[in-house]
C-alpha cells in the first residue's frame, strides 16, 4: 500500500531504507486487523489468552523486566537552544540526537515487519484534533494503538486531505537499557523512540504526541495540551457541567474520571469524557472547550476493584490487554487490590507463594481498553466541538498542608496554584518512591518546552478572555493520627458539588491568604462518619507551614531564572504578603 501524501510516502521509504525491515504493512484500523494481530501475538507468545469465560477477549503481555515504566532520565527534548527545553526537561542538541539515533535505528528492523500506523488524536472530524503517523516494529504497539487512538484509513484520509502530521518512529531494538532513548524534536514535529516496548515510551500517540509535542503545538497555536481528565457531571436539575482536572500519578485521577456518586446523591450522574489528557481551546467568545484526544485508557491496574472504582473494574472485564499483572490458579489476571482470586504466578511468569511480602503484579502494571468499555462513557467524548469547561481543578497527594479544597482568587492566581503543585512520587516512573516533588500542572514529565514559557502561555489567557473557568485545588490525602481524614472515592462528588456551586455563584466562601475556602457546613457530609472537628481540620490553613511552602516554591521557580514570568512572581508575592499580614 502507499499514500497520495508525498511527504508521508517519502518518509516511510526513508525509514525503511534506514531500518531494513523484511516487510512494510500499512494499518487500516479495522477490528478484523486487530484480531489478526492478536492471533499473531498469541502464536509468538507475545500475548497469552486469559480465562475466556470470565475475561473474554482479554490477554496478558509480559514486558522485559528492565522495561516496565517511563524512563524520564532517557527522555529528551531536542531544540536548537537548550533554554527552550528548560530545566524541567533533559535536553540534547537535535543534530547530536539524530546522529545517535541514526546509528541505533540502522538495520534495527531486519527480520521484522515495519508497521505504518496513521492515527488521529481526537474525533476524526474535529477541528481541534491533530493527526500523526507512528512507524513501529512492534505488533503489541499496533494492538494498543488500535485501542488507544482513532487509527487507520480514516486518519490517513484526513492526513492526505490536510497534509500536516506528527512523525513518530519506534523500534523495540534489542531492549538494551543502555540503548534506550525517547527523543522529541518539537520544531520538526518528530518523535523517535528506541529500546523500549513499554506503553508510555512506545505508544507514541500518548504522552509523546498528545502532551510533549502537542504542548509545543499548543504554544504556537494558542491552545493548551494538558495532563487532565475531563468529567461530565449532571445534577438532579439536569444541568451539565464539565470539569478538567490535573493530578500527578497515584492521586486519584482515574477514580475521579470514573466517579460513582454516593448513595446520598440520588439523581446525580457522572460520565467520563477522558481519564488522562485534555486539549483546551478558546472559542471566539472566550469560552474554553476541551476534547479528549484519546479513544482508550492505558491505566494503572493495581488498586482497581468493584468497591474503589467500579466503572474501571467493569471496563476491564472484556476486550482488554493487561501488561505485567499476575495470574490466578484459573488463569485470570490478578493484581494487588483485586478482591477475589487465588494468585499463583507473578508478573515475570514465576510461580510464587502467597505471603506477607508477595507481590504478584508489577506496581505499574497496566490495562489497555477502549474508552467505550466504560459503562459511564460519555457520548460527548465523540463531539467534534468538544465540551465547555466549567472549572479546572489541580490536585496533589499531601498528608499535611493543603486543605481539602480551595479556589484561586482569579485566573492568574490559579496559574500560581497549578504551577505550585507538589506530590509524592509513584511507581509510574522509575526512581525512588514516596518523595515529594514539584509537579506543576501535573506536567513535569510531559511539557515539551521550558516551564517558564509554559506558565507565560497560561497567564496569557487572562488577557484574551473574561470568561475563563474558575481554578481550584483539591487534596484527598490529608492525614491525622488516625490516617486519612477524608473518605475519598465517590464521596469526592461532595467537594465537586461545592466547586460547581462556586462556579454558579450560588454559595459564599471564606477568603484566606491562599484562596477561597469552603465553610465546613457548605460541604454536604450527610451519611458520612466524619466529625465537625475533622471537617475543621480538613480546611485548616497553617500560616507558618504555608510560608515555608511558598519559600520552597520560590526556590523552585528560581531555577527558571530570567524566563520566569513576572506576573507569576507577583502572584507569589501577594500570597506571601497576605500570609505575613495574618
Amino acid at each position: 500500500m502507499s499514500t497520495s501524501n508525498t511527504e508521508l510516502q517519502s518518509w516511510v521509504e526513508e525509514v525503511s531504507e534506514m531500518t531494513k525491515p523484511d516487510n512494510i504493512y500499512w494499518c487500516n484500523g479495522s477490528k478484523e486487523e486487530y484480531e489478526e494481530f492478536i492471533q499473531q501475538m498469541l502464536g509468538t507468545g507475545d500475548l497469552m489468552q486469559l480465562n475466556e469465560e470470565t475475561f473474554p477477549n482479554c490477554y496478558l503481555h509480559r514486558s522485559d523486566p528492565s522495561d516496565v515504566a517511563r524512563v524520564e532520565h532517557l527522555t529528551f527534548i531536542c531544540t536548537e537552544d537548550s533554554e527552550d527545553a528548560g530545566p524541567n526537561n533533559n535536553w540534547m542538541d537535535p543534530k547530536e540526537a539524530h546522529e545517535k539515533l541514526d546509528q541505533l535505528f540502522e538495520n534495527c528492523m531486519e527480520g521484522r515487519t515495519m508497521y505504518v500506523i496513521p492515527y488521529c488524536m481526537g474525533p476524526i472530524g474535529s477541528e481541534l484534533s491533530r493527526c500523526g503517523v507512528e512507524i513501529t516494529d512492534s505488533p503489541y504497539v499496533v494492538a494498543n494503538m488500535y485501542l488507544m487512538t482513532r487509527m487507520g484509513n480514516e486518519a490517513l484520509s484526513r492526513i492526505e486531505k490536510e497534509g500536516g502530521f506528527v512523525k513518530g518512529i519506534h523500534s523495540t531494538g534489542d531492549l538494551d537499557p543502555d540503548k534506550r532513548f525517547i527523543m522529541h524534536f518539537p520544531d520538526e514535529k518528530v518523535i523517535r523512540s528506541i529500546g523500549s516496548g513499554y506503553g508510555g515510551n512506545a505508544l507514541l500517540g500518548k504522552k509523546c504526541h498528545a502532551l510533549r509535542i502537542a504542548s509545543y503545538q499548543a504554544l504556537e497555536e494558542k491552545w493548551l495540551a494538558e495532563h487532565m481528565l475531563i468529567v461530565e457531571i449532571e445534577n438532579p436539575q439536569g444541568e451539565i457541567f464539565n470539569i478538567a482536572a490535573a493530578f500527578p500519578s497515584a492521586c486519584g485521577k482515574t477514580n475521579l474520571a470514573m466517579l460513582i456518586p454516593p448513595d446520598e446523591y440520588k439523581g446525580w450522574k457522572v460520565r467520563t469524557i477522558g481519564d488522562d489528557i485534555a486539549w483546551l481551546h478558546m472559542d471566539d467568545g472566550g469560552q474554553i472547550w476541551a476534547i479528549n484526544p484519546e479513544a482508550g485508557y492505558f491505566g494503572v491496574v493495581p488498586g482497581t476493584n468493584e468497591d474503589d472504582n467500579e466503572n474501571a473494574y467493569k471496563a476491564i472485564q472484556s476486550n482488554a490487554i493487561f501488561t505485567n499483572v499476575g495470574l490466578t490458579d484459573n488463569n485470570e489476571p490478578w493484581w494487588e487490590g483485586r478482591k477475589d482470586g487465588n494468585p499463583v504466578i507473578d508478573w515475570k511468569g514465576d510461580k510464587i507463594e502467597q505471603g506477607e511480602n508477595a507481590v504478584f503484579a508489577h506496581p505499574n502494571s497496566r490495562f489497555t481498553v477502549s474508552a467505550k468499555n466504560n459503562p459511564k462513557y460519555s457520548d460527548l467524548a465523540d463531539s467534534s466541538k468538544g465540551v465547555p469547561i466549567s472549572a479546572i481543578v489541580f490536585g496533589g497527594r499531601r498528608s499535611e498542608l493543603a486543605p481539602l479544597v480551595y479556589e484561586s482568587k482569579d485566573w492568574n492566581h490559579g496559574v500560581l496554584v497549578g504551577a505550585s503543585v507538589g506530590s509524592e512520587t509513584t511507581a509510574a516512573a522509575i526512581g525512588e518512591v514516596g518523595v515529594i516533588r514539584r509537579d506543576p500542572m501535573a506536567m513535569k514529565p510531559f511539557c515539551g518546552y521550558n516551564f517558564a514559557d509554559y506558565w507565560t502561555h497560561w497567564l496569557s489567557f487572562s488577557e484574551r478572555s473574561d470568561n475563563l473557568p474558575k481554578i481550584f485545588h483539591v487534596n484527598w490525602f490529608r492525614k491525622n493520627e488516625n490516617g486519612f481524614i477524608w473518605p475519598g472515592f465517590g464521596d469526592n462528588l461532595r467537594v465537586l458539588e461545592w466547586i460547581l456551586k462556586r462556579c454558579n455563584n450560588e454559595i459564599d466562601a471564606q477568603e484566606t491568604p491562599i484562596g477561597f475556602l469552603p465553610k465546613t457546613e457548605d460541604i454536604n457530609t450527610s451519611g458520612l462518619k466524619i466529625t465537625d472537628e475533622a471537617m475543621e481540620e480538613l480546611v485548616l490553613v497553617d500560616n507558618q507551614k504555608w510560608i515555608d511552602e511558598m519559600a520552597g516554591i520560590r526556590e523552585y521557580f528560581e531555577e527558571y531564572e530570567e524566563r520566569l514570568p513576572e506576573k507569576l512572581l507577583e502572584e507569589h508575592t501577594k500570597v506571601i504578603e497576605a500570609l505575613n499580614a495574618e
